[in-house]
């Protein structure tokens, strides 16, 4: 519960908590921003890589099951070959 009061900023809190930030990290904020930014980047693209990798295996499977096995190709040909003899 006490985490929810975290949520409850003010303006002023929000600006005193920023000038912190800017006398402890200084310059180097903008460096953190930027890697941040690749990181998210990079984990959005390692997410649709994923999504990507899931949908081809369900394609996949979806055509595997469409395709008739081949031990029922195999039982068609020979009484095929029992009709014509």
């Amino acid at each position: 519960m006490e985490m929810l009061g975290l949520l409850n900023l003010t303006t002023t809190e929000i600006i005193i908590i920023c000038v912190i930030a800017l006398v402890l990290f200084g310059g180097s904020l903008p460096a953190i921003a930027k890697n941040l930014g690749k990181s998210v980047v990079e984990f959005k693209k390692g997410v649709k890589d994923v999504k990507n990798d899931l949908d081809i295996a369900s394609s996949e499977d979806a055509k595997l099951e469409n395709k008739p096995s081949r031990e029922v190709s195999i039982e068609k040909a020979e009484s095929r070959e029992a009709a014509a003899k």
